[in-house]
């Protein structure tokens, strides 16, 4: 599970750095918001794979930041809050919530049910995960990437950008899919700087930037890294 980015959204800032210390101590990097205002502010900066959502928050509820975070993002959220009534269980699945865990609860179970979470959501990190183009091998979970066996210099947004390229390989993105999916669900960068940073890519990956092979736009959609002869 190491790597993982994982957002708490509370206002108790004592529980929020238990549970920070708890998650890091386990090799996941870990952001916290005391409000929903906050949490958009961070989303909008970058992507997390799991959020922890208190409901009672001091701006809004937690049921809102997940009917917002619904219309961009599938994120998984735990729902984790003092409120235990069926009422609020059933209102927290129907809006999107993946899991909902009452106050207290043991660090022991937080760590369980996040673990089972990213676990059906994006597979076992025990297996490493690579994706082949022409000369070019991504390791995904090491997060370098090599072209004819020389590693090749990517910032963390190049990276980030390839590797969700990878991730959809033969896949048409669109332009909006590619910024919530690299950027943040709540990002306000524009489409221009999608734009530099697929230049950037066919830069450093293709043999012909400007007739590139791999990552090819898709006109009226956005890009795809098509490599029909080498699906692994």
């Amino acid at each position: 599970m190491a790597d993982r980015k994982i957002l708490i959204i509370d206002d108790d800032i004592d529980l929020s750095m238990i549970i920070t210390d708890m998650l890091e101590s386990k090799g996941f990097f870990v952001s916290c918001a005391q409000s929903s205002e906050e949490a958009f502010d961070i989303l909008a900066q970058s992507s997390f794979d799991l959020i922890l959502l208190d409901i009672n928050l001091p701006d809004s509820d937690g049921f809102d930041v997940c009917r917002q975070l619904r219309e961009v993002s599938n994120v998984p959220v735990i729902f984790a809050s003092a409120r235990t009534s069926e009422t609020d269980r059933i209102t927290g699945f129907d809006i999107g919530g993946d899991d909902y865990l009452p106050k207290p609860y043991s660090m022991k179970e937080l760590l369980s049910r996040i673990n089972a979470l990213i676990r059906r959501t994006y597979g076992s990190s025990e297996k490493e995960k690579t994706v082949s183009f022409g000369s070019v091998k991504v390791n995904i979970t090491a997060r370098t990437a090599t072209r004819s066996g020389k590693a090749v210099n990517l910032s963390l947004r190049e990276f980030d950008l390839l590797a969700y390229l990878c991730e959809h390989k033969n896949e048409a993105i669109t332009k909006d899919k590619l910024i919530s999916g690299v950027w943040g669900a709540f990002s306000m960068v524009e489409p221009s700087t999608l734009t530099v940073h697929i230049r950037w890519l066919r830069e450093k990956l293709e043999d012909d930037p400007a007739q590139p092979v791999y990552i090819k736009t898709v006109w009226g959609v956005g890009y795809i890294l098509e490599d029909k002869g080498n699906e692994s």
